[in-house]
């Protein structure tokens, strides 16, 4: 199976990007399936539903969420019937929404996915570790699943390494999320998971994390807020991993970094 996951999508120029380009990567690569985080779509904080269909329109499968999923106040209602969207499966118990999810791919086959957030200097959710292996033994991969899917949404590289640990052999991909830059460390771990820290932001790079400059500067000089962040504008980069999975086990046998346009040096995978 042909897996594209695509990393935190932010502002105008990060939505363009991935509509823009997203149609013709479907056609050119026959993507099976597609996941976007779309956490910071909205002006770089939340997500509106309009925003979440056109990414879905565009041919994102499932769009995942983060520390950001209700910064739009409208995401609290939509949630509940938008089925393709997901926020970390680690919130409290009665949250609106799901946090895991069982698609259809494109070729018809199971694709399990599930959002959770880390709490390694971030808000202190529900142990993300309990609450991913409660859904991996509910949705074991070779069994009802033939793909599954674990966006790590968590700030410290030390927590995601360890959630690829902890799901290896149970899970096609374990990608992190949140950090908005890409690491060099995609890997197929021992036990067959594709793993990547961070798949990085689709967005412009000439920014501070997706952000306009000026005011993160201010900021870290002066520790006085002047102004609020805003999303860059500039030419994105689309940034993501690129997954092969084998049809008989769920598990990856093939992994790349995807970076298209933009300021970053470019990369495709090679297998397809």
């Amino acid at each position: 199976m042909r897996l594209l996951f695509l990393g935190d999508l932010v502002g105008r120029s990060g939505r363009n990007v991935v509509i823009d380009r997203l149609p013709g990567l479907v056609e050119r690569w026959q993507l099976d399936f597609v996941t976007v985080n779309g956490e910071n779509a909205a002006g770089g904080f939340g997500i509106t539903e309009e925003i979440c269909q056109d990414v879905i329109d565009a041919g994102a499968d499932v769009v995942t969420l983060g520390n950001h999923s209700w910064d739009q106040r409208e995401a609290l209602v939509f949630i509940t019937r938008q089925d393709r969207l997901l926020r970390p499966v680690n919130y409290p118990k009665g949250t609106p929404g799901r946090g895991a999810h069982l698609y259809t791919a494109r070729n018809g086959a199971n694709v399990f996915v599930m959002n959770v957030m880390g709490r390694v200097y971030m808000d202190a959710l529900d142990d993300p570790f309990a609450a991913v292996g409660r859904e991996l033994d509910a949705c074991p991969l070779g069994q009802v699943a033939d793909a599954v899917i674990i966006d790590m949404h968590a700030e410290a590289t030390s927590e995601k390494q360890a959630m690829g640990h902890f799901a290896d052999g149970r899970a096609s991909l374990v990608v992190g999320t949140h950090t908005h830059v890409p690491t060099a460390d995609h890997q197929i771990l021992e036990g067959g998971t594709a793993y990547m820290s961070d798949a990085g932001m689709c967005g412009d790079y000439d920014s501070v994390l997706g952000m306009e400059k000026d005011e993160p500067v201010n900021r870290f000089m002066t520790k006085i807020p002047s102004a609020r962040f805003t999303a860059s504008l500039g030419e994105a980069t689309l940034c993501g991993v690129a997954v092969e999975t084998d049809d008989a086990t769920g598990l990856a046998i093939n992994v790349a970094p995807v970076r298209i346009g933009g300021k970053l040096s470019q990369a495709l995978p090679d297998f397809w």
